[in-house]
């Protein structure tokens, strides 16, 4: 597994030079909420599209 370092020397990388100081922003921004999501997940489990679709139909009126 890849350490902070590692990911944020990654995530620069894959930048254009010219990329701005919003850019590297916004793009540590989505990393660190993807890796919430995914230890968020990992604890608290996932919920199957099945199971989504049929909460969903409870707040859709047809």
């Amino acid at each position: 597994m890849l350490s902070m370092k590692q990911r944020v020397a990654a995530l620069l990388n894959e930048l254009p030079e010219d990329c701005s100081i919003e850019d590297i922003q916004y793009r540590l921004y989505v990393l660190t909420k993807v890796m919430i999501g995914l230890e968020v997940a990992e604890v608290e489990g996932i919920v199957s599209q099945e199971e989504v679709e049929q909460q969903l139909g409870k707040w859709i009126i047809p």
